[in-house]
């Protein structure tokens, strides 16, 4: 018998997302249906391929709040992952309605669009892999020499540089520290946030010079932004996907600023030297010798990026309260982590 399988619980869904929970609602031939939720967008895993409809949400760092907004950033979404995981993306369709029913396809009435991708098998992704102990010194090292070889041929230029100045990483950086403002004594404490932001405001100030020359040198790309371990899957043409899609300021940096983001992630859960083969073997394929002097820097900011992502949950109506209470402790672990990093 056809199932849906939302985890999470009851949630206050819109219609037509509590729709496409039925198997019927797609072309292929589907047995059950899987929800997952993050702060912005909805995917739904069919067993061949899953569907990602985005949240009509605006936090100004992101804006999805109109349908046209929706079926532009779905299209970016497409083309700025296949750079990385060309297989896996096969293109953006429709979120049709009508007759009392909800369905991808043609005909009816439009309510969104959907990214279409082959779902990718989960025991394949690196933090399942790190969770079971399967992450090995070779795997990290094959991410880094496959990113090396994307950055030597991302997107750069002027209109990219501009975003590894620090001016640019200041605004990215205030932009943090203002919407987590709401969030002391919640899920990061008063303590905690004056060290991050001193520490932050003072690194920029006293290194500015090194921004500069690091953007001589090339080593603002046009990247991924997003670099976790859980957007990692290793299969056979390793596959490194949902790169930032939203806005070019976030995705746009020093190379750096992506490295730091999965070694943050493999020291998060204790793997130092999986964190530490992974920014050797970068250094080794990239030849950024100098890249050291800025991972700390780059850590901070993305373990604070995730505190504030994962404390934006808390005030997500839709997202359950047992799923609050992990994002509360999770941007409490990311928070305590940048601090760390900060005053060592």
């Amino acid at each position: 018998m056809p199932t849906s399988i939302y985890f999470g619980g009851e949630a206050r869904l819109p219609a037509f997302v509590k729709a496409l929970l039925d198997p019927s609602a797609y072309p292929q031939p589907t047995t059950h249906v899987e929800l997952r939720q993050t702060h912005i967008s909805y995917v739904f895993l069919t067993g061949q391929y899953a569907y990602k409809v985005k949240k009509a949400v605006n936090f100004g760092f992101l804006d999805y709040s109109t349908l046209a907004k929706r079926q532009h950033f779905c299209h970016e979404e497409v083309r700025l992952n296949s750079r990385l995981c060309r297989e896996i993306y096969l293109g953006v369709v429709e979120v049709r309605e009508g007759d009392g029913r909800v369905w991808i396809g043609s005909g009816g009435r439009l309510v969104d669009y959907a990214v279409k991708m082959v779902q990718l098998p989960e025991d394949r992704i690196m933090d399942r892999l790190l969770a079971a102990n399967k992450v090995s010194l070779a795997m990290v090292e094959r991410v880094a020499n496959k990113l090396a070889e994307f950055y030597r041929h991302a997107r750069t230029g002027p209109d990219v540089e501009q975003y590894g100045e620090p001016r640019w990483i200041a605004t990215n950086t205030d932009e943090n520290f203002a919407q987590t403002a709401p969030y002391v004594g919640r899920t990061i404490d008063a303590d905690q946030f004056r060290s991050i932001r001193n520490y932050t405001d003072e690194f920029l100030r006293k290194h500015y010079a090194l921004f500069q020359q690091r953007i001589a040198q090339g080593f603002v790309r046009d990247g991924h932004g997003d670099l976790r371990a859980e957007n990692v899957c290793f299969v056979d043409g390793l596959c490194i996907f949902d790169c930032v899609e939203f806005n070019e300021r976030l995705r746009c940096g020093d190379v750096v600023s992506d490295i730091a983001f999965l070694a943050m992630d493999l020291d998060r859960v204790g793997r130092l030297d999986l964190s530490s083969s992974f920014f050797e073997a970068h250094i080794a394929a990239s030849g950024d010798a100098r890249a050291r002097e800025v991972l700390d820097f780059y850590k901070i900011y993305r373990a604070y990026v995730r505190g504030k992502v994962e404390s934006f949950k808390l005030d997500e109506p839709e997202i359950p309260e047992v799923e609050k209470r992990r994002s509360q402790e999770a941007a409490r672990s990311y928070f305590e982590l940048a601090t760390r990093y900060a005053r060592r």
